[in-house]
């Protein structure tokens, strides 16, 4: 309005203020541009914010049921770890179990053969001495009875009677180490 009472009275227009017909066709400009813009470019940008909004919120529902899912399996896997410490601990003491099993069979069959070996060497022996004092008795009669036959004079060659002597002979000589024990 003050640029019209300026050129009503004939003066020259501020350079600052537009004329009227430039201020209109640029307000038309203006709701052209601002229409255009509304109608072709607001829709793009509306639907570029939703469907990043939507990815975003996509992706931190992604991230939420991925966060969730690897709590689960954290879960799992720690009670799976726990049940292999409870196997392995089960085992452990199984296989102590067994050793000590093991090991008293073991002793228990050492002791047995070594009790096998002791009654074989002690039934090994007194066949030895039966053989040693059979043997001994044969030789100390053979040679009782041919002392006794030099001093006597006479053969004791009579089996029957050679048997008798030497028996009664050992006998005697068997009550004496008796009596020495």
């Amino acid at each position: 309005m003050n640029a019209l009472l300026l050129a009503a009275e004939g003066e020259p227009q501020p350079p600052l203020l537009p004329h009227l017909d430039e201020l209109v066709i640029g307000l038309i400009a203006f709701v052209i541009v601002f229409g255009f813009l509304a109608k072709k470019l607001l829709p793009n940008i509306n639907k570029v914010l939703v469907e990043r909004r939507e990815a975003i919120e996509g992706g931190i529902e992604k991230a939420e049921s991925a966060q969730i899912e690897a709590q689960s399996v954290l879960e799992q896997y720690k009670a799976q770890l726990a049940e292999a410490r409870h196997e392995a601990a089960r085992l452990r003491q199984e296989a102590t179990e067994q050793g000590t099993a093991i090991i008293q069979e073991m002793k228990a069959e050492g002791q047995r053969q070594r009790e096998e070996i002791i009654a074989a060497g002690h039934a090994q022996i007194e066949a030895d001495r039966k053989a040693a004092s059979a043997s001994l008795r044969q030789d100390v009669g053979k040679l009782a009875t041919d002392l006794a036959g030099k001093l006597v004079g006479e053969s004791l060659e009579d089996a029957a009677r050679q048997s008798r002597t030497i028996d009664r002979f050992l006998e005697e000589l068997e009550e004496k180490a008796e009596a020495v024990r």
